[in-house]
């Protein structure tokens, strides 16, 4: 009786795998404390080949690709016992995949299921229209502005959904959306980002183009008349639009559609078929800049403004030799802000000085972390902004004395980077405080370097180890001969006070090739990675240091 169960058992594993491997399924078992995910079932199909049959938590961080291991540490959280876990994943050189599961016991294991995200394809979808419901519609615009560009967000709202449903009946009413959701299908290209965000709101994230208006060619689309069970309806829509920047400093998805309906609000007020862009002022009018102000005061208590390291590369050998900390602000309702958004706010309601502080002290308690944690990461630095009117204040020399004695940091391995513009305003003042920095054992650079109207003479008594060049004459020395003689000539004073000179803005091989040409010593920008978070840095890190030289993106 033994033996039949025995072989039972082992029948119906096999037939399970069998099963989970025709429908391209794999089953999965996270352990926390002993940092071990186990697979089960089609892990190579799936893109997962050299995770099975198990692996630590860093393994799937470093096969995942940079934009999505943020969802990978989301998955891997610990969470209280029927919490579920519902992420999206890809995986170097594999399609997407949704990972399914649920937590079966506080803080040691939680199980599920991982399959490509077509087989899900409903669950992303609004059943009714067929396009991307509102967080697969957030999640998709968020991996798209990862790319640099221009692009423009459109978010559509049918004016009189109600009266419809009242005259028609909910079912004829949702045939009329079905039908507007075929619209803007066809009438957008592939490339477009297009989702329906709510009862009657129609959104649309597309790249820029000369010539092509978004809001036109949706409102075109959608106003046609359209006959249902015998009723000619005439839709009309309330139009918002916001235009942001992709790549290193887009706005997160969720701000960003935050605007767009903020401006169809704005359009509203106007009168149906109304149509508005995004302006601050609008944030005034529906109180959102009050209660930003609100949420700051204690945002930096709560631990919601972090920093985020960008890399800093030698260029002679392509090798990782540190990283920039740059604050961002995780908002519990807003996503990620970039500092564009609320750094303003935070000089206007005098709390640089809080915020310079808080973040000298993250930076160097996570290099003091890498530090015990890498070997290898013996003669990295990493370099933290001082704020405007920083350096006047009275506690900054003793604070950084104390944070590095604290972090048990070498000499130099913590910088503090200051303007030019910055120094200039009292020259003698901004000497006599950086010799005191100095003396702290703080490395000290001067950032922006070509900006301002430095005198050579008081550059020759600044006690700063490092210029770096202003993004904007790195990305324009390609084109224009003025900013290439810029760029050639901070190199060359550097050589000449003996400093180290650090290339901002960055974006692809070219522009690196060319500073080291001219004999810059690092480089910086988006062509090597956009800020990260400390867990994606440290993923970076180990990238880097493990094939000798960090990651430089061809497409740039």
């Amino acid at each position: 009786m033994a033996l039949k169960q025995n072989l039972k058992r082992g029948w119906d594993a096999s037939a399970m795998l069998e099963a989970l491997g025709a429908a391209d399924v794999a089953l999965w078992v996270w352990e926390p404390e002993a940092d071990r995910l186990r697979l089960n079932g089609p892990a190579r199909a799936l893109g997962l080949g050299p995770l099975a049959p198990e692996c630590a938590s860093a393994a799937i961080l470093a096969l995942a690709i940079p934009q999505d291991r943020a969802q990978v540490e989301r998955m891997l959280r610990t969470q209280a016992p029927g919490s579920e876990v519902v992420v999206r994943v890809r995986m170097r050189g594999a399609e997407s995949c949704l990972w399914r599961g649920v937590w079966l016991e506080e803080g040691v294991r939680a199980a599920g299921v991982v399959a490509p995200e077509t087989k899900y394809a409903a669950s992303q979808h609004d059943q009714l229209t067929g396009l991307l419901d509102r967080s697969s519609f957030i999640a998709r615009a968020r991996d798209r502005m990862q790319s640099a560009g221009e692009y423009e967000m459109v978010v559509a709202d049918l004016d009189r959904l109600r009266r419809l449903n009242e005259a028609l009946g909910h079912e004829r009413a949702d045939l009329v959306l079905a039908a507007l959701g075929s619209r803007l299908a066809a009438a957008f290209p592939p490339n477009a980002v297009i989702g329906r965000i709510g009862e009657d709101e129609f959104a649309v994230l597309i790249e820029a183009v000369s010539g092509r208006e978004p809001a036109e060619m949706l409102r075109q689309a959608v106003e046609q008349p359209l006959r249902v069970v015998g009723f000619d309806i005439f839709p009309t829509l309330s139009l918002g639009a916001v235009s942001a920047e992709g790549g290193e400093n887009a706005p997160e998805a969720t701000e960003l559609l935050r605007r767009a309906e903020l401006a169809v609000e704005a359009a509203r007020m106007g009168g149906r078929g109304g149509a508005a862009a995004y302006g601050r002022a609008m944030e005034s009018d529906g109180l959102s800049q009050l209660a930003l102000e609100a949420d700051l005061r204690g945002a930096l208590g709560r631990g919601e403004i972090i920093p985020f390291f960008q890399p800093v590369v030698r260029l002679s050998d392509g090798a990782l030799a540190g990283f920039e900390a740059l604050a961002r602000w995780r908002h519990p309702r807003r996503g990620f802000l970039p500092p564009d958004d609320f750094l303003p706010l935070v000089e206007e309601m005098g709390l640089m000085s809080e915020l310079g502080g808080h973040m000298v002290r993250a930076a160097a308690t996570q290099l003091a972390a890498w530090r015990r944690t890498h070997s290898q990461v013996e003669g990295m630095t990493v370099s933290v902004n001082l704020s405007t009117g920083e350096i006047d204040r009275a506690s900054l020399i003793a604070e950084v004395a104390s944070v590095i004695k604290e972090n048990d940091l070498p000499p130099a391995a913590l910088k503090l980077e200051i303007t030019e513009s910055e120094v200039m305003r009292d020259p003698k003042r901004a000497a006599s405080v950086l010799n005191a920095l100095r003396a702290t054992g703080v490395g000290l650079a001067l950032d922006d370097f070509g900006t301002g109207f430095s005198s050579l003479s008081y550059l020759s008594q600044l006690p700063v180890d490092t210029l770096k060049i202003d993004r904007y004459f790195v990305r324009t020395m390609a084109a224009n001969e003025g900013s290439a003689k810029i760029v050639r000539s901070i190199v060359q004073l550097g050589r000449d006070l003996d400093l180290e000179v650090v290339g901002e803005g960055v974006e692809n091989a070219a522009m690196a090739a060319k500073l080291l040409e001219l004999g810059c010593d690092y480089g910086q920008g988006f062509g090597y990675a956009p800020a990260l978070p400390a867990t994606e840095a440290e993923v970076y890190l180990n990238e880097a240091y493990l094939d000798g030289v960090a990651p430089l993106r061809a497409w740039g």
